[in-house]
């Protein structure tokens, strides 16, 4: 690019002077991650946080050791979900993840802060440099899929996630709103710009289910799941329901207890998704 200041941290263009893995921050000796999956999308308010949890505990529940860094530093609401309230502990610049019941590892800025209503009022540098530090201070032992619940939009914040962590893919959370399939473009192609592969669609409120008679009422209009699935090219999708009962499960801390069969064609793509072990 004529234009170009060769400041790759400062732009998100996909050229041939890039220098490959140039952004990449290392993990803390000792620390180990196979597998990174962002769980992203265009706009706040979908639901990636409660998919990232979803995915998170379908992964622990087969076996896998599991983490999760709630990139979302003025919004984390990982911990609440797994019924979380104990600070992270740390020494000699060290930082140790929480450990939830069903042992996945987690760490948020609501377990860095004395009351889990403290507003964070940080400018996005200082956000985005929070949000890797996750990666590089944090003592991750030996993980073999790690959730990133990430920040809304295409900014900053998510740029600096996307270009300083190795990530094997994303997958993007999106409702049914007329207006999605603009904000299901901006998510793909920002991953598409960042060389990270989308793995899967999660179509959220997609219906709401009767209780009395079983029919899907689709309170946001029609399902785009297919249609948007064909037009971005991903290669699985999920609808899940505005359901009160898991509501009611990540309000009261305990996610576990949730079903996750409806993310079970994007969990399989999840661990067909490429590994980072080199970095280690």
């Amino acid at each position: 690019m004529s234009d170009c200041t060769h400041d790759c941290s400062s732009c998100s263009s996909n050229c041939g002077t890039r220098k490959k893995d140039s952004l990449i921050k290392p993990l803390r000796k000792g620390s180990r991650v196979r597998r990174v999956i962002a769980v992203a999308s265009g706009k706040g308010g979908v639901g990636k946080s409660l998919t990232a949890a979803l995915l998170a505990v379908r992964a622990a529940a087969r076996g896998y050791k599991t983490a999760l860094l709630d990139a979302d530093i003025t919004g984390p609401s990982i911990p609440k979900m797994f019924g979380i309230r104990g600070l992270a502990t740390g020494e000699d610049g060290k930082i140790f993840p929480v450990t939830a019941k069903s042992g996945i590892k987690m760490i948020s800025m609501n377990n860095l802060l004395e009351k889990e209503d403290d507003p964070v009022v940080w400018r996005g540098a200082l956000i985005a440099g929070a949000c890797v530090q996750f990666w590089t201070d944090v003592v991750w032992d030996d993980v073999d899929i790690m959730f990133i619940d990430m920040p809304p939009g295409t900014g900053d914040v998510p740029l600096s996630v996307f270009q300083s962590i190795p990530l094997s893919g994303a997958v993007i959370v999106s409702t049914p709103q007329d207006l999605v399939e603009m904000i299901v473009g901006k998510a793909v192609n920002m991953a598409k710009m960042m060389n990270v592969p989308v793995l899967g669609l999660v179509e959220n409120m997609s219906y709401l289910k009767c209780p009395d008679c079983g029919k899907e009422i689709e309170l946001f209009g029609r399902s785009k799941e297919k249609a948007l699935s064909a037009k971005f090219a991903v290669p699985a999708t999920a609808r899940m329901p505005l359901d009160p009962a898991l509501a009611a499960l990540a309000d009261g801390g305990r996610i576990e207890e949730a079903d996750t069969d409806a993310l079970a064609e994007i969990f399989s793509q999840i661990e067909r998704s490429r590994e980072i072990a080199s970095y280690r």
